[in-house]
């Protein structure tokens, strides 16, 4: 199934925004789509509803260091390269999207820890169901430019 698709499905289902995304990406991450779903499961709502970076760059965030991350803790020249995929990453989203801030994204939103219910009204105005697909959009580009080794 195509990211953004299954991505936006998964948000309308009730994940938040990084849990979308991330679990979107199991067919390459391998992760199980539970333990991708509670790994992301503290960065919806611009991390636990603090409205700061969102929730939807978290989970491609994510993604990336699985695909492409290092896990070595002196390693300098792979994290510099890490480091400037996660700048690159983020640079398109917010050229495309204005922000990588949730709060900005959505307009100044209340950050109290309660999950806003997820009505018809909800849907329709806020635009974190187009935020999950532009995410998957960034990422599939990379990822078909970048193919994962191994």
């Amino acid at each position: 199934m195509d990211h953004q698709i299954q991505a936006a499905e998964l948000f309308v289902q009730g994940y938040n925004c990084a849990q979308a995304v991330a679990v979107a990406y199991c067919d390459v991450t391998g992760l199980e789509p539970q333990f991708a779903a509670k790994m992301a499961s503290s960065f919806g709502g611009g991390m636990g509803r603090l409205r700061e970076v969102c929730g939807a760059v978290s989970g491609m965030f994510m993604v990336a260091g699985l695909l492409y991350g290092y896990d070595g803790p002196d390693d300098g020249a792979c994290k510099k390269a890490h480091y400037h995929l996660v700048q690159e990453l983020a640079a398109q989203f917010r050229e495309q999207a204005g922000s990588i801030v949730c709060r900005e994204i959505l307009k100044n939103p209340p950050s109290d820890p309660n999950p806003t219910p997820r009505t018809a009204e909800f849907y329709k105005v806020r635009p974190c169901t187009r935020m999950v697909m532009l995410a998957c959009q960034i990422l599939d580009r990379y990822i078909e430019a970048h193919p994962v080794v191994g």
